[in-house]
């Protein structure tokens, strides 16, 4: 059994002393003894050293009765030390004598200790004085102060060099302590929650958070406290910078905005003085007009110290992905199968991230969550020294009100601390505009210009353009008016806009052309994807299709979600699954069994969602997800078994998603098959207008008109037989690598 150190009071022999406490008073009295024999030779040269040392032991024969009792008293500790029996007798009487000496409180002893302390100092330095001034010892202390003053030159140029160093680093430290925080006052500001568009559940909520900052007592006089901090949260682009801006002016107090990289620094210790200097700021301000507002934007810049566990989950990232979940799954679950799934996202994330996380640099985000809701000292320093000096309680600060407001497009990266209640109170998602937001934004935003565009137009904008943010909004409608000046025209039209919606989307189209049997291809591919999509996916309406090559691009067919929708289905996903292999399905159709690379995108695209189709949405043969079943791949018990397992559960989700491609690739066959003739109009269609927008392609395979294109001459069958002719030339000309000998038939819109 181990033992454990002793206690004091079960010491036999007393406890060993360093060596530095055995010989500090032994030294001490040496040096008074060498100083005084030192100078005794300076005012006698003749006098060597033995003679000087003779005579101040002569002299001063009470340091060596010092010395002597201090060599006892080390004796007396060693025999204490060494013999138990004498440890014994001597500690029962100082066992009494400190019982007298507990008798005062520790304070009290120790204040005693200091005074002792300082008159023996005073006694060994007025001695010393006294030998060097020729004076009594008490005498000699009054000669101290005039040596002191006649020194006070020399003096003073030291302290004039050391002080010229410090200012160096001091003036250094303070040049890079500025910069990055700007401040605007009530009069600067002229933004308000009217030129917020699109917003308004999260603006509801920030207007409370004003209200109590201007009137804290609403809250106070209950026992709440008013909230301090809010975190802004959402995509790019959706106006959370504009949102912190509009509080300061709804507000009229001053405005604080923070760099995102006010707080890196090269140097150790700027960033935490730029946080002190901050709200010493912040606090001025306030006092002076009863509440500041402080943006922080890129928060995530101010990172965290390590991987937490608890900070992702309870956001989720918004965006038109399709793996977006549709409800808060988890809160219906037990604490134990809630842990096992926590468990699981943790693993996880771990395995596919770098460990660690960020660091915003030195200290600099322990400095701000320590302001944020650290102790508050009291203000001035009559308040915090003189009152304390005089035995006063110094009063208590004042209530500084500081609204704190942080933006950022990954809130997983923040430290959980900055997350917790007092100091972030309050967490707004700020998500993409709804339908009617997008309608408002684009009102607001037309309403600079002058346009031609309709309340019809206007909505029918904001449908097709279902996750777009205030930022492309304005872009678009800038890109438009762009345009329109180009052309010679001050008032944009609805053309000028679906050009600019077209050309921010896809991007400028590359001054290049095709070969004609390539043409015919790339025609070919677009309009397999754009039959099956008219035909099969009723979520999605077609937005646009063009084979005019982009930078990443040999054609493109874009659809976008009428309606706002937040739930999917496996019907939804199996028809966009038809739409990714109409490709291969039609050019194997349509080219004689013969495919291009070109579908290699769409391959991964259809694999991707049967994937999760089978393996995690419960939209397949079977119910267990392939999430939690890999986790017997590694850290299972049973070793080789265990691995063995997990090659199973992959192979049969593998075959399962064969299986499921392959019977929707035959699908997708059929239905190709039976709508040729649409395939090949609008494959001929593309042909001649290179880009076209949703309404046409439709138009196309209805016979009806469009904006752009007349799709009746396509219910003519001597047409669809002459693009039959042609198409048949370009599979002649694809197989031998030549050029087609049959031009491209082109027909001429009918009256009426």
């Amino acid at each position: 059994m181990t033992q454990s150190r002793p206690r004091d009071t079960d010491r036999k022999t007393r406890i060993h002393l360093t060596v530095y406490d055995r010989v500090k008073f032994l030294l001490l009295l040496s040096l008074v003894f060498v100083i005084l024999m030192w100078a005794a030779m300076a005012d006698n040269p003749l006098l060597n050293v033995h003679d000087a040392f003779a005579n101040e032991l002569h002299q001063r024969w009470w340091i060596v009765a010092l010395i002597g009792v201090e060599i006892i008293r080390q004796l007396h500790f060693g025999l204490a030390e060494l013999m138990a029996p004498y440890h014994g007798l001597w500690q029962r009487y100082f066992g009494a004598v400190d019982k007298v000496i507990h008798k005062f409180s520790d304070w009290t002893r120790y204040r005693i200790s200091r005074v002792v302390k300082a008159l023996l100092f005073l006694a060994l330095l007025s001695v010393v004085l006294g030998a060097i001034y020729k004076e009594t010892p008490i005498r000699a202390l009054f000669f101290a102060p005039k040596a002191l003053w006649s020194a006070l030159p020399l003096l003073g140029q030291l302290l004039f060099g050391v002080f010229f160093v410090v200012i160096q680093f001091v003036a250094m430290f303070w040049f890079l302590s500025k910069g990055g925080i700007d401040t605007y006052f009530p009069d600067d500001i002229r933004t308000r929650f009217s030129d917020v568009w699109g917003q308004d559940h999260v603006l509801n909520r920030i207007r409370e958070n004003l209200l109590f900052l201007e009137s804290p007592e609403e809250i106070e006089k209950h026992g709440g406290y008013v909230p301090g901090g809010l975190l802004l949260w959402g995509p790019p682009g959706t106006g959370k910078t504009l949102m912190a801006e509009s509080m300061a002016g709804e507000t009229g107090k001053p405005f604080v905005f923070v760099d995102p990289g006010a707080f890196n620094n090269m140097f150790f210790g700027v960033g935490v003085l730029k946080v002190k200097s901050l709200f010493r700021k912040l606090r001025k301000l306030a006092l002076r007009y009863g509440g500041v507002v402080v943006f922080f934007d890129e928060a995530d810049s101010l990172g965290n110290r390590g991987i937490s566990s608890g900070g992702a989950g309870r956001f989720s990232k918004e965006s038109p992905s399709v793996l977006e979940a549709p409800c808060h799954g988890g809160t219906y679950l037990s604490d134990v199968s809630q842990n096992l799934v926590a468990k699981s996202a943790i693993e996880s994330f771990v395995a596919n991230s770098a460990m660690g996380g960020g660091n915003s640099g030195m200290g600099t985000l322990q400095a701000l969550l320590t302001e944020l809701s650290g102790l508050k000292k009291p203000r001035g320093f009559f308040n915090r020294i003189i009152r304390r000096t005089l035995g006063l309680r110094p009063k208590n600060p004042p209530k500084y009100r500081i609204l704190v407001v942080m933006a950022t497009n990954m809130p997983e990266a923040l430290d959980e601390a900055l997350l917790r209640p007092g100091r972030i109170d309050r967490m707004y998602r700020v998500g993409y505009p709804s339908k009617a937001g997008r309608i408002r934004t684009y009102e607001g935003y037309l309403a600079k210009v002058s346009h031609s565009l309709t309340a019809e137009e206007i909505e029918k904008l904001a449908t097709i353009t279902p996750y777009a943010t205030g930022a492309t909004i304005k872009d678009t409608i800038n890109e438009a008016l762009i345009m329109a000046i180009r052309h010679g025209r001050t008032s944009i039209t609805w053309s000028d806009v679906i050009r600019a919606k077209q050309l921010k989307e896809l991007g400028p189209a590359e001054d290049v052309e095709y070969i004609e049997r390539e043409r015919h291809a790339v025609a070919v591919h677009e309009a397999c994807h754009a039959v099956m999509a008219y035909l099969v996916r009723h979520h999605m309406s077609i937005d646009l299709a063009t084979i005019e090559k982009g930078s990443d691009y040999l054609g493109m067919v874009a659809s976008i979600p009428p309606d706002d929708q937040f739930t999917r289905w496996r019907t939804e996903y199996e028809a966009d699954i038809l739409v990714s292999l109409a490709s291969l399905a039609g050019e194997r159709l349509f080219f004689d069994g013969d495919n291009s690379s070109g579908v290699s995108g769409d391959l991964e695209s259809a694999t991707t969602v049967a994937s999760f189709m089978e393996g995690h949405w419960g939209m397949g043969m079977t119910v267990s997800s392939h999430a939690s079943n890999r986790q017997f791949e590694v850290g299972s018990p049973g070793g080789g078994k265990a691995k063995e397992d997990g090659k199973e559960l992959r192979r049969a989700l593998g075959d399962r998603i064969e299986d499921k491609l392959s019977g929707l690739l035959e699908k997708s066959e059929e239905i190709l098959s039976s709508n040729r003739r649409k395939v090949l109009s609008l494959a001929h269609a593309l042909e001649i207008h290179k880009t076209m927008s949703g309404e046409d392609v439709v138009a196309v395979m209805e016979g009806g008109v469009g904006p752009l294109v007349d799709g009746r001459p396509y219910l003519e069958d001597s047409n669809i037989e002459k693009i039959e002719i042609y198409h048949a030339a370009a599979v002649r000309a694809h197989k031998a690598h030549q050029k087609p000998d049959v031009i491209i038939p082109n027909f001429a819109p009918l009256q009426g």
